[in-house]
């Protein structure tokens, strides 16, 4: 327990500067630490797990100020792992990471109109 309060309180300290608002907590079944920031206007920001040694671990994601996602990440005891998605726009990104580095990159633009009813 002493652990946890110890780790609990160096996260807080090292995101004091980056976020105002954030909550944190304890995932007991996946023995993870659970962190969702916010924007100053409240809408989410990014959410995550953290490991107990403060390591970035699992799915990640990050939204802009109105509330969209912008990217999705996956992290293997703070290793990048996986595809991980950006959004931009009319444009997608997939970059996908091997050993922690990246391996292939694509990118999609959407050309196509969707029909209206006016």
């Amino acid at each position: 327990m002493k652990k946890i309060a110890v780790i609990l309180l160096m996260l807080c300290v090292g995101f004091t500067y980056a976020q105002k608002e954030r909550t944190l907590t304890l995932n007991k079944e996946k023995d993870l630490i659970e962190v969702v920031y916010f924007h100053d206007n409240g809408e989410v920001s990014q959410t995550g797990f953290y490991t107990k040694d403060g390591k970035l671990h699992g799915d990640w994601y990050s939204f802009c100020q109105e509330g969209n996602k912008i990217t999705s990440a996956k992290y293997d005891n703070g290793k990048k792992v996986g595809k991980w998605f950006y959004w931009s726009g009319d444009k997608l990104k997939e970059v996908d990471y091997s050993n922690n580095k990246i391996a292939r990159v694509n990118e999609w633009i959407n050309k196509t109109e969707v029909a209206s009813n006016r």
